[in-house]
């Protein structure tokens, strides 16, 4: 670090630990992700999926770009704190208008996006001029940011499907551009070499959000059952929907949360790695949660009712979702495949024609079973090895 009041001052050290300020900015995705769920609470169709799915796209791209900016920046420092306090507020207005987002405030939404991905994009560019190589990453990642921003206000000033077309271009010109390395004609683009990272922030950022999502979930299933006149079902819909939260936490949280961040570290290219790690194969995983918290509600809502298509596709397709991502991200990071979670996923799916026959209690009460399998066959593996099941070097 260089003294006075040199750009690179604004830059973390070798220590790269999560500060407050990153904790009090995870605030705001709280309330995200609630909206998401009752998003997809209030549209439980294949159209409404995609459509919350579209809105779940744009509000991790959002955070994740905040926690990779964040790596490398340093929160202590008042310019970044109040770059993330910006990029807080602007997230507040993302998340308020998440309902309306394909309605009258469509514009807001998408105003409050392009601002807070160029705003925080071009405090990074200019910021980062002590830092050739991470100068000229961000300049790519504007330009990029800049260019999206154009679809996503034509989108938000067009009705109906076209809006969703051009959102849905943006996103995927978003997420293209990553995997490109952000290239730029005549100005190339940027290498693996230009991402260096800390992997255990990276990690220890993701893991947080995680935390959030299942937070939401508990939530909801607290509220769902406050609600309710209590009874044997609904206490039975009750511990189903919490011991399965039970679950993917403990799926999640263990060796191979800790361990994934050491991995990153060691690698040759950690930001390609911790890329595919997290920014992509993390979304499922996230998606995963919040189907899940609503087939919880629908269920604790009528335990022993008719169990149709939208229950079973809440049920069985949030764990599996979730088990989806985490194969794939153990996968990216490790080297090996998760036939643990790849054969649980199986059994989600082979039970779908029998949750059409049986009341949601039951549905969920099998769902949960298959997730505290995984749990258990984690806990039989640390046992055995100490490790978790991973294999260091996997990758």
């Amino acid at each position: 670090m260089t003294g006075g009041g040199d750009r690179a001052d604004l830059l973390r050290g070798d220590a790269r630990q999560v500060t407050p300020m990153e904790l009090f900015f995870d605030l705001v995705y709280v309330f995200a992700v609630t909206q998401l769920t009752d998003l997809l609470l209030a549209d439980l169709t294949p159209a409404g999926a995609l459509r919350t799915l579209l809105l779940l796209i744009v509000v991790w791209w959002a955070w994740v770009d905040t926690a990779w900016v964040t790596n490398w920046f340093d929160p202590g420092r008042a310019s970044v704190r109040l770059m993330l306090t910006a990029v807080m507020l602007l997230a507040l207005v993302m998340s308020a208008t998440l309902p309306e987002a394909y309605g009258d405030r469509g514009l807001w939404f998408a105003g409050a996006y392009v601002a807070m991905q160029v705003g925080r994009s071009a405090f990074a560019a200019v910021e980062s001029r002590g830092r050739p190589d991470l100068r000229r990453n961000f300049q790519r990642i504007l330009v990029w940011r800049a260019t999206t921003g154009v679809l996503w206000l034509v989108g938000a000033l067009l009705d109906g499907p076209w809006r969703v077309v051009l959102w849905t271009v943006a996103v995927a010109g978003e997420y293209v551009a990553a995997a490109w390395g952000f290239w730029i004609p005549g100005r190339g683009r940027s290498t693996p070499a230009d991402w260096r990272i800390s992997g255990r922030h990276l990690a220890e950022r993701c893991q947080l959000f995680i935390l959030i999502a299942l937070g939401e979930s508990i939530l909801v299933t607290g509220a769902a059952f406050a609600g309710l006149r209590f009874d044997a079902y609904t206490v039975a819909a009750f511990a189903a929907a919490f011991l399965g939260s039970v679950a993917l936490w403990w799926v999640y949280f263990g060796r191979v949360a800790e361990a994934a961040g050491g991995v990153i570290d060691r690698a040759d290219e950690p930001g390609r790695l911790g890329r595919s790690a997290y920014t992509y194969c993390h979304l499922p995983i996230v998606a995963g949660i919040i189907v899940t918290a609503v087939g919880d509600k629908l269920t604790i809502a009528g335990p022993t009712g008719r169990t149709d298509v939208a229950v079973v596709a809440t049920v069985l397709g949030g764990p599996a979702l979730f088990l989806t991502g985490h194969a794939l991200f153990k996968k990216a990071v490790f080297g090996h495949p998760s036939r643990d979670r790849l054969v649980a996923v199986a059994v989600l799916v082979a039970l779908a024609p029998l949750g059409l026959l049986v009341p949601p209690l039951l549905l969920s009460a099998l769902a949960t079973l298959v997730l505290a399998g995984v749990a258990a066959w984690d806990t039989r593996l640390v046992g055995r090895s100490g490790s978790g099941g991973v294999r260091s070097g996997g990758r």
